[in-house]
């Protein structure tokens, strides 16, 4: 039998040896890593395509069916937040620092490399941003949505402690108080911390590269190091004043500096391109979902490696995120029905992802392909950490574009740190709504060394890498959860 604050204790042990093994061994993790990818890649494209269609299913399910009117806590409460606050939230701790990162790269990256057919023709520059929407829409969020879900059902309407170990009560019953239950809550804390450190480790590197392009400021990794130690000093503050401030009013001040940062590049780019883009892709992604869902090519080798180094990348990314994201979003969605729960989960933030997307995205294509820039869709393949920033030198006010995109980088960072450091303080110490401002604290320096590792051991390569090696054991976890999540949601819908 486990001890008390087990759960803690071993989680932290376990990333503070990811932490030292990392920084010490770099060199040896990342090509562990890579080793472990190759097999991924070539063994299971199938299975993590397969897996996050499931998701997907689950939720229009859970939607659409009667199971939509069951309310995530007592049948009288209310929103603990309002419908703007409660978007704001999930949606910058959810995928916001990655938007930012993957705005520019991502496009150019499919334009020129496209998942089948030609490169930089027309046709692969609409199927740039219809794999793009696809990255950054639907699946995701449902990944974070089941396991949102699952936590926010069971912990506020079956009275259950906040803990993933507590979705998996019907199967396992009070085995989850036990090694069983606070096994799976280890792997969880762990995934979280590792899964949040990533994101960390390329905020800073997309920081860095923005400094060294706008100000020239060396892009070392001394300079790295400054940057994550501000960062944790930062959101620990913030995370010290807790959600309803310190988080709450970031994420108000994020969307702010989003749709600011749209509406300068919306003026001054190119305008009609991309509401065209907007409303064409949408209806592409829409129409395309089921077939790249499931799309692999067996007898391309080429192809096979595309869907693995980009979807399978990352369906296994968003599963490191899935405990931080989906507990972070069951605390702030008490009292919602779960049809408006999915709702918003689902189609919100895939919605704001689509116009980011299409106007930052989009722009970037329209240098290169109808522009005929070249060169710079060869620099951004080449710097991915600066592609942004490579992008706006191209436009008007582009000093401007940069001095703000380094600015909601940077607070996007802090509100996901933030929202992490809340989230592994509540897993790791059984479900504890208002963790100790000390636990949070440790998990922010953790989270801040494991976002060195990633630095050391090779940035965006080794996210790539490591991420599909930590999220491959919790995937099998989320599969249960799907599984625990309907029969129980079904059992009490055909009682209603």
């Amino acid at each position: 039998m486990l001890k008390k604050n087990s759960v803690f204790k071993i989680s932290l042990m376990l990333s503070i040896v990811f932490v030292v093994v990392g920084v010490i061994f770099y060199e040896w993790l990342g090509e562990q890593a890579s080793i472990f990818l190759d097999f991924a890649v070539t063994n299971f494209n199938w299975f993590y395509l397969l897996v996050g269609s499931i998701f997907v299913a689950l939720c229009f399910y859970l939607m659409f069916s009667k199971a939509g009117n069951i309310r995530l806590g007592k049948d009288t409460e209310k929103p603990e937040y309002s419908t703007f606050s409660w978007i704001t939230m999930l949606f910058a701790a959810g995928m916001g620092v990655g938007l930012v990162f993957w705005s520019v790269a991502e496009p150019v990256g499919h334009y020129t490399t496209p998942p089948y057919g030609e490169g930089s023709t027309s046709e692969a520059a609409n199927l740039s941003m219809q794999y793009t929407f696809f990255h950054w829409g639907l699946h995701p969020w449902a990944i974070f949505g089941v396991i949102a879900l699952g936590l926010a059902y069971f912990s506020f309407r079956k009275g259950l402690p906040t803990t993933i170990s507590s979705i998996f009560y019907p199967v396992l019953g009070d085995k989850v108080h036990g090694v069983s239950g606070k096994t799976i809550d280890i792997l969880a804390v762990f995934v979280t911390a590792v899964g949040v450190a990533s994101t960390f480790g390329l905020s800073t590197l997309q920081i860095s590269g923005g400094l060294n392009y706008q100000f020239g400021t060396p892009n070392t990794f001394t300079t790295q190091l400054v940057i994550i130690g501000l960062a944790t000093v930062l959101f620990i503050i913030s995370s010290w004043s807790g959600i309803s401030r310190g988080i709450k009013y970031l994420s108000h001040l994020n969307m702010l500096l989003l749709f600011l940062l749209m509406a300068i590049v919306i003026i001054v780019g190119p305008a009609r391109q991309i509401f065209e883009m907007l409303i064409s892709t949408t209806g592409s992604y829409i129409g395309n979902i089921v077939p790249m869902s499931l799309r692999l090519d067996p007898f391309s080798d080429e192809a096979s490696n595309w869907i693995g180094n980009w979807t399978v990348f990352y369906w296994a990314w968003w599963t490191t995120w899935a405990p931080f994201v989906g507990a972070f979003i069951a605390r702030i969605s008490r009292g919602r029905t779960i049809r408006q729960f999915v709702s918003g989960v689902l189609l919100v933030p895939s919605l704001v992802s689509f116009i980011w997307f299409s106007v930052i995205g989009g722009s970037a294509l329209h240098w290169v392909h109808n522009l005929g820039d070249t060169a710079l869709a060869s620099n951004i393949n080449a710097d991915v950490e600066s592609a942004l920033f490579m992008f706006f030198g191209n436009m008007p006010l582009g000093f401007l574009l940069s001095v703000l995109a380094i600015v909601l980088i940077f607070t996007f960072l802090i509100t996901s740190a933030d929202s992490a450091t809340f989230v592994l303080g509540m897993l790791s110490k059984s479900g504890d709504l208002h963790p100790s401002p000390s636990v949070k604290i440790t998990w922010g320096v953790i989270t801040a060394g494991a976002a060195t590792v990633f630095i050391l051991a090779g940035g965006v390569d080794a996210v790539r890498t490591i991420s599909i090696v930590i999220a491959s054991p919790f995937t099998i976890i989320l599969l249960f959860i799907c599984y625990v999540l309907f029969k129980e949601v079904r059992r009490e819908m055909n009682s209603l």
